[in-house]
């Protein structure tokens, strides 16, 4: 409720602030979870720079960075309910409505970067986007999130399996992470993102996992310090918008949005790859050390996640035939 009030409240002060495009101008309203200063955020920026110029300034889309509007979680339901137009959201968080988006989730699922872009452009990426009309989001080109890692507080590093055992880990409240935690031999920590540094913090949780760029720009290295190259998932990002809305735009604003969308996705890809290697070089020379493992045991530890999801089978056999 709290979200909502603060959304409506943003919502007023933007019509406030810009009484007369009302007539010359659709405003939508995009929610990023992410700093201004990240690379996925960055990329919206320029989604809302393309979709004016390819709209002559029709559509004027509103990126609300920094949980303005709320973490993944509420900005999805606000998507799907209207409240707000677009969610730029993790396919994690995604899959708790759309389960076609769980696959993209799975621990090891991807072979490398190429077999992962291989996989989302093709065919199978495709089919989970189109399933997600049935929830009523619109779904554009996926992004690069990263490949996630588990990071540690002082005086916990993880430099095998059996350090984890027992850690309280942060995961994104999904089951597919809360499963693959629990095979780990960690206790797995559901919570919002904007939660997690002052859990960290306080030691209410033991670590967390993420990418680089996520561990550098939220500044969780100040507070975990032990960061453990284990690359257990690769979920990709993935902007959507609210269908109804989609709809009833005009034929020249729908390739209008959805040529910025697809740009806008190639951008991020780019710059966020870039974007890795700077942030593990700024975190490593603020203190944090990069703990390099055999990840054999974990992928061996998590292998039974594959046959608790038999749905998503058939699916998991196609991807592992993407050349």
């Amino acid at each position: 409720m709290k979200h909502l009030r603060s959304t409506l409240a943003v919502i007023a002060v933007s019509a406030v602030l810009a009484p007369g495009l009302a007539s010359a101008q659709t405003v939508l309203r995009l929610a990023e979870n992410q700093p201004e200063t990240n690379p996925v955020t960055i990329a919206m920026m320029k989604f809302a720079e393309l979709v004016a110029e390819y709209s002559d300034n029709e559509l004027n889309v509103q990126v609300f960075h920094s949980a303005q509007l709320g973490q993944e979680p509420e900005t999805i339901e606000q998507a799907q309910a209207g409240i707000v137009d677009f969610a730029r959201v993790n396919s994690v968080v995604l899959s708790n409505v759309s389960p076609s988006m769980g696959v993209f989730t799975l621990p090891y699922i991807f072979r490398d970067y190429d077999h992962k872009f291989a996989v989302l452009d093709g065919e199978i990426g495709q089919a989970a986007l189109n399933d997600l009309g049935e929830v009523g989001l619109k779904g554009f080109p996926f992004m690069e999130a990263g490949s996630r890692h588990f990071y540690t507080v002082a005086g916990k590093p993880v430099r095998s399996i059996d350090d984890l055992k027992g850690m309280k880990i942060r995961v994104q409240p999904a089951p597919i992470a809360l499963r693959m935690v629990e095979l780990l031999g960690a206790v797995p920590t559901p919570m919002n993102y904007g939660e997690v540094y002052s859990a960290l913090q306080t030691g209410v949780i033991d670590g967390a996992e993420n990418d680089f760029v996520s561990y550098q720009t939220s500044s969780h290295y100040e507070v975990a310090p032990n960061y453990t190259l284990d690359g257990h998932l690769s979920p990709p990002a993935v902007l959507v918008m609210n269908a109804a809305r989609f709809e009833g735009l005009s034929d020249a604003q729908k390739e209008a949005v959805t040529r910025a969308a697809q740009e806008a996705a190639i951008y991020e890809r780019e710059i966020m790859t870039a974007a890795m290697d700077t942030a593990r070089e700024a975190v490593v020379a603020a203190g944090a050390e990069i703990i390099e493992i055999d990840n054999a045991p974990f992928r061996e530890a998590v292998a039974p996640i594959f046959a608790e999801f038999p749905d998503l089978v058939p699916v998991i056999e196609a991807i592992g035939q993407v050349e």
